[in-house]
């Protein structure tokens, strides 16, 4: 079993949903024993759709995970007892904010005082040693936003999980003493529930790369022994954290931290691909973190880093915040009776979804569909090339703002059931239309 990236080009002039146009487009292109993991659309113009997509090849059918990412199910309505929201910053995409490591943090902290949930996903509040995700946020993986939005799964929370340790197997004990530290560390503070950790051996084999439009991706091989592991052990967990080995160019630890936040995060891409197939296949929440290829890497001194860096250059493990999130992940629930249930937050309890501007997946297109309010932020400034304006939305579904500051505006007015813009000036009139019919006319229908 191997997870890759591939480019596919879709032509343009789509009429009626896109999540069906798009489905049936990349259909064919599928060879068998090959799903779907994770899909953006990376450029748009009006001829044609660049498009990457995130493929898993198994052997068998248990291994690929369950539906197709593209399966919707339109909400029939939207719950306003509760204001919720989604933040979503797609990993690997250079992000200018929340791109680094957990510095969306602070965003998610404002929008909770906001909001009565806040649904975010471990890209945005993951700073290594450091997880300080508010007490009313849902940290879930990225797949599992999807099929949120996408009404195929829902949300219940817990009071806490039974988590599974697996790590990498390696030649040199400090690494694996020290994720075993981790584990322990945050058993006696946290209070996590871990009776076992699996080194796996051989290791998985996960290599990171850049795709044709710049976004963080990769490759991962072996991952067999690490699904064997995950169906042998099912009955005794609830969430999965995964320490291994992200191999880069040895060049790449330096640069990243010297580039000032102009270079890509090269790891976190191929770990989305790999929580993205867990989370799918097994229906649980999951979450990885890297661990160091050598001691000569892990004792570098990268001198004084840009903030947004500076939670990964002081991390030995990395897993504290993988940990922390995974302690209380809410559960994934499927079966169309509980997603019914007042306990689960399903697509009908979502009022709106924050993005950086310019951004297209699963996500924006399962919003757009299924009437939830989209707000999208300029100076959120990445590599996708989408006009988003061009998209087919309902008249006041799309708000694209400056700033987070603006969008939290934005949240506050539509918790309130303000229109945006009447708290803009100057106030537009509203156009006087006139419609004509004649008597006549009337009397021949």
């Amino acid at each position: 079993m191997n997870i890759l990236e591939e480019a596919v080009s879709v032509p343009g002039g789509a009429n009626g949903s896109l999540i069906e146009y798009f489905d049936q487009a990349l259909r064919s292109r599928l060879s068998i024993g090959t799903v779907a993991l994770r899909f953006a659309v990376v450029a748009s113009d009006t001829s044609e759709f660049h498009c990457e997509l995130g493929l898993l090849t198994a052997s068998s059918r248990e291994h690929q995970g369950g539906d197709s990412i593209f399966r919707f199910e339109r909400r029939t309505n939207e719950n306003t007892d509760k204001f919720n929201t989604v933040v979503l910053v797609p990993t690997g995409i250079g992000a200018e904010i929340g791109g680094h490591a957990g510095d969306a943090t602070a965003i998610v902290q404002l929008f909770a005082q906001i909001c009565d949930s806040v649904v975010t996903h471990p890209n945005v509040v993951n700073a290594s040693d450091i997880n300080e995700s508010p007490v009313n946020s849902l940290y879930v993986e990225g797949s599992v936003i999807c099929r949120l939005l996408m009404g195929t799964a829902g949300l219940q929370p817990v009071r806490a999980n039974r988590q599974l340790v697996v790590i990498d197997s390696r030649a040199d004990p400090v690494f694996v003493n020290s994720a075993v530290n981790a584990v322990n560390a945050a058993r006696s503070t946290y209070g996590i529930d871990c009776r076992r950790i699996i080194k796996l051996d051989p290791p998985m084999r996960l290599r990171s790369r850049y795709s044709g439009s710049g976004r963080a991706v990769g490759e991962i091989d072996n991952l067999e022994y690490l699904f064997r592991v995950l169906s042998e052990f099912r009955g005794e967990y609830d969430a999965v954290a995964l320490s291994s080995v992200i191999n880069v160019p040895v060049e790449y630890h330096q640069q990243y931290f010297d580039s000032r936040g102009a270079m890509v995060n090269p790891w976190g891409g191929v770990e989305a691909m790999l929580t993205h197939a867990i989370s799918s296949a097994f229906n649980v929440p999951s979450a990885h973190s890297p661990m160091f290829e050598s001691q000569e890497i892990a004792n570098k001194d990268v001198g004084i880093v840009d903030p947004r860096m500076a939670a990964e250059s002081i991390s030995v493990t990395f897993l504290q915040c993988i940990l922390k999130g995974l302690h209380r992940s809410p559960r994934i629930v499927t079966s169309p009776e509980l997603l019914a249930s007042s306990a689960v937050l399903s697509a009908s309890d979502i009022a709106c979804l924050v993005i950086p501007d310019g951004c297209v997946g699963l996500p924006t297109l399962a919003a757009l569909e299924q009437g939830i309010k989209v707000i999208a932020v300029r100076e959120n400034q990445n590599l996708m090339r989408n006009d988003l304006v061009c998209l087919p939305w309902a008249p006041g579904q799309l708000h694209i703002v400056e700033n987070y500051w603006e969008a939290a505006g934005v949240l506050c007015a539509l918790k309130a059931g303000i229109a945006p813009q009447a708290v803009r000036r100057p106030l537009q009139s509203v156009e006087v239309e006139i419609r004509e019919y004649s008597v006549h006319s009337r009397s021949n229908r």
